[in-house]
């Protein structure tokens, strides 16, 4: 399967969604403090991995 950015973006975007479900569905924090703060953190974190991921595949195909 090939991976391109809109693609990748997308189940980054989903994996999100579904996480905020989760919390969202257990009640474990007000809906607030989920929406305002933990999404937003969850997103920044899976940007900066996905990121971090692609440039260590870059270096990783460059040096094989």
């Amino acid at each position: 399967m090939e991976f391109d950015l809109p693609r990748a973006a997308a189940i980054l975007v989903l994996i999100v969604a579904v996480g905020a479900g989760g919390l969202i569905g257990a009640e474990m924090m007000p809906l607030q403090t989920t929406l305002m703060m933990v999404v937003p953190s969850m997103l920044v974190f899976g940007g900066l991995a996905f990121a971090i991921g692609v440039k260590h595949g870059e270096f990783r195909a460059g040096h094989a």
